[in-house]
């Protein structure tokens, strides 16, 4: 029996009532074993954007980088 390797799915952008937004990941998106931030349940990232594009870049954050 093989395995389904999961590098796309329905997520959401929501916010919430305080104000903050979330990104809601798949389970299965987040547990594929290829899925690039492992091992952690909480990780600070990186999230930008292109001005006019319709894509979100998330990175894992790096120390170097400020707030």
């Amino acid at each position: 029996m093989g395995f389904k390797v999961v590098n796309a799915g329905k997520g959401r952008l929501f916010r919430r009532k305080d104000g903050k937004y979330l990104i809601y990941l798949p389970k299965d998106l987040a547990e594929d074993t290829m899925f690039p931030f492992k091992g952690v349940n909480s990780i600070h990232v990186k999230i930008s954007f292109k001005i006019g594009g319709d894509k979100l870049i998330v990175e894992k954050w790096t120390e170097e980088e400020t707030d």
